[in-house]
Order: C-alpha cells, then structure tokens, then sequence
C-alpha cells in the first residue's frame, strides 16, 4: 500500500511504525474472510482491510477521527484473526491500538458512551472497586429491561446481563505472598493476580498454583502488581496503559532481582497478550524499555510454561470429551495453539476441535458490554459450533471467553488449568460437580 505521510509526520515514531505496517498490506482481502465482523456484518468498513483504508486516510491527513470512523474502529474486536490470515504480515494490532489512542484524544463522544467508558475505566481494573460493582449489579439486575430501553443505555443493560450470581472474596490466592513446595524447589514463578479474575473465579489461579506447587515450583504473588493494562490500553487510553505497565514492571522486576524468576505466569491470554507486548509499548520509553522487553519475554500462559513439565501419568482418569475453545487472544495473539490441547489430551480427556475456532466469541475486554448486539451474535454462533462436537465440558483459557460462552449453553465451561489440576491430583472443578 502507498502513503503519503510528510517527513514531519514521520519524525513521531507512532507515525513512522503505522507507516510501515499501512506499507506492508497489499490488498489482498485474505483478511475478510476470517474477520467475524465482516462475516456478520457483510460492510467492508467493518473488516480490516476497510478498517486499514480508514486509518491510513484520518492518520495521513493529520485530521480529528470522525463519526463514521469511529464506529467501524468500535466495532473491531481486537481478535487479531486477520493478522493469522495475513500473507504479508501486517501488524494489524499495533495499527489498530494507535488509531484508538488518536480516537480517544481527537474524537468527542457523546455523553452517554463517554461516561460509561470513563465508569468502565474506573472499575474494572481495580478489584475492590470491581467486586462493589458487581454486588450493586445483582440487585440492579432485574431491571436490566428497563435500563435497555433508555436511549444509549444498551451497554449499561449488556453489563447487568454478564454479571454473576456470585462475587467472590479475596483470598490466599489473590493477595501478595509466596508459596512454597515441600520438597527441593525446582523452579520460582510470578503468577499474575488479574484484576477481574479473582472476582469471577479466584480457583484459576488456585487451581494453577496447587499444580505448580506438586512439582516443587515455588510461587509469589508480587507485592504492588496490578492491571495489566489491557482493558484500558483497548480503549485507547495509553496513558493508563503505560502506567499500569510500568507499575507491574516495577513490582516483577523487584521479585527478579531479589530472588530472580524463570516465568511470570499468566492465565487469562487477554492479558497475556498485552504483557508479551509491553517490550513494544514501551520501546522508546529511555527508562523503561530494556526492562520491558525483558518482562515480556519472560511472561508465559500457564499452558505454555506447564507443557515445559513432566507431570507422568494423569492421577484422576477420565474419558470426558472436551470441546478446547481456543481464545483469540491465545490463538492469534500468542500464537499457542498446540500446548492447551496436547495438556489436556496427556491429561485423559477426548479432545475436540471447535469448527469455525479462528473466529471470536465476542467477548474481547469491553467489547461484550459495548457491543452487546454483535457480541451476542457471535456467542450464539460460537455455542451452536461447540454443541455440533457433542462434548461433555468446554475448556478455555480465558476468563473473558468463559463468562461469555457460559451465557449461552448449558455445557459446563471450564478453565483448562483446573481440568489439569484435577487430572493431577487436585480437587474435581466445582463447575462439573454434577456432571458424571
């Protein structure tokens, strides 16, 4: 693709790198066979090469994002299905995450969205503020009809509809400390704490920290870690983005310089994603930069790192089938495709493949909330395609993907982590309890 960006564009280095991936992208239209909101939609502004033509004219005419530019942007998942596709190697992610931070500091939203966005960005990256939400939103709820109706109001009822019957307390699990394995210790891990997790399902991590435990590798919950960054680095505001990666960059470099760290283990891929690209975010950060690129490369999903151990035979024998719903963010993002099922498949379980499994659930952070209606499309496509396998339980690693497949099928869905944990000696997950 030609551009046309002026030499002072080009002087600022956001400019420059959108340059080159505009520079790498030929046309070639493989993307919009795989993108689920072109799929849906059918609108070739709702794909990314229409997205790609909208960002390459607003950048290249230095000019404030408008209305129409901002929708089909909005509309975009960030499942990165199309940079799988891609021949050409376009870096579709950077480019989409640098024309949302143009968005947020040239576009004025409308009220409505603009506060429910700034309330978004409040609160979920902060789980204390995050479990008072979701207890306000139990008994809020039953009046989600009501609030749908008001104008601009959808995604506040969207909100209602996602949130649990359940918010769980803090525990051993979600709170800075160190764990260590009774015998020799074969390995030191951070585990990532999350933000929204803990409150949803603090046994991910508990599940995930007993596994490791059993093969004497010793753990640490990092005193100061908080939000990745994800949540708000996909609404575009960059600023919050970066402070919250240096502040975790801060808090795990302390833990690698007291006692040093083979991983920081992550199991939401959502934030996985995000902090493998902290090197990327932070690159012409002076301070920051080297000390970046090195947490991202030792940050790892937990199936990765876990396929790295000899567990032996599964302790628990089970024959169940499971449909592996691979997130996007894993699938795409990080590229792990293979580790997740061959876990699960050492561990006894049938595997299944999910047909139609490159496109998004649509769950993506916020997006569930602020696009409630495609969203729902996508969950409702993605659950009959699960169903066809025929499986008796559905594993994910993402706890975004999880809480929004739950909503539309009857099938249990469970973290992959507490199917391995379970398979190696830890405790049967509550969520199959019933299920024989």
């Amino acid at each position: 693709m030609q551009t046309s960006f002026s030499i002072a564009q080009l002087a600022d280095p956001n400019i420059a790198e959108a340059d080159k991936i505009l520079r790498n992208c030929v046309h070639c239209g493989f993307c919009t066979a795989t993108c689920p909101t072109y799929v849906t939609l059918g609108n070739e502004l709702d794909s990314p090469r229409g997205r790609i033509y909208l960002i390459k004219e607003m950048l290249e005419n230095d000019r404030p994002a408008d209305a129409g530019i901002v929708k089909h942007i909005d509309r975009c998942l960030s499942c990165l299905s199309c940079m799988s596709t891609c021949p050409s190697g376009v870096h579709y992610m950077h480019l989409v995450d640098h024309a949302r931070t143009h968005i947020e500091e040239t576009y004025n939203r409308p009220i409505v969205d603009r506060s429910l966005r700034a309330m978004l960005a409040m609160i979920l990256p902060y789980p204390g503020r995050f479990r008072l939400a979701l207890k306000a939103a139990k008994f809020a709820r039953p009046f989600r009809g009501l609030v749908k109706a008001l104008p601009g109001m959808k995604p506040m009822a969207a909100m209602l509809e996602l949130a649990p019957a359940i918010v769980h307390a803090r525990n051993k699990f979600s709170t800075p400390g160190e764990f260590k394995p009774a015998n020799t210790i074969n390995g030191r891990v951070a585990v990532l704490t999350g933000c929204a997790q803990p409150a949803l399902d603090p046994g991910i991590n508990r599940a995930l920290i007993e596994l490791l435990l059993r093969k004497n590798i010793e753990v640490v919950l990092p005193e100061g870690e908080g939000c990745c960054g994800a949540l708000v680095h996909h609404m575009g505001r960059e600023n919050d983005a970066l402070a919250s990666a240096k502040n975790n960059i801060d808090a795990w470099m302390r833990e690698v310089e007291k006692s040093g760290l083979d991983a920081i283990i992550i199991t939401t891929s959502g934030c996985g994603t995000t902090i493998k690209d902290y090197g990327y975010m932070l690159r012409n950060d002076a301070e920051y930069a080297e000390r970046a690129a090195k947490i991202s490369a030792l940050a790892k999903d937990a199936t990765e790192y876990l396929a790295t151990l000899d567990f032996g035979e599964p302790t628990t024998a089970s024959n169940m089938v499971v449909a592996y719903h691979s997130a996007c963010s894993m699938q795409h993002g990080q590229k792990i495709t293979r580790q997740p099922k061959e876990l699960l498949i050492k561990a006894g379980f049938v595997v299944k493949d999910v047909p139609e499994g490159h496109l998004c659930c649509g769950s993506a952070g916020t997006y569930n909330m602020m696009q409630s209606e495609i969203a729902t499309t996508l969950r409702n496509r993605k659950v009959k395609n699960i169903e066809k396998t025929g499986a008796d339980i559905i594993a994910a690693g993402n706890i975004g993907c999880i809480t929004q497949i739950a909503g539309g099928t009857k099938i249990p869905i469970v973290h992959t982590v507490k199917l391995l944990n379970w398979a190696w000696g830890g405790e049967k997950p509550e969520e199959l309890k019933l299920v024989s």
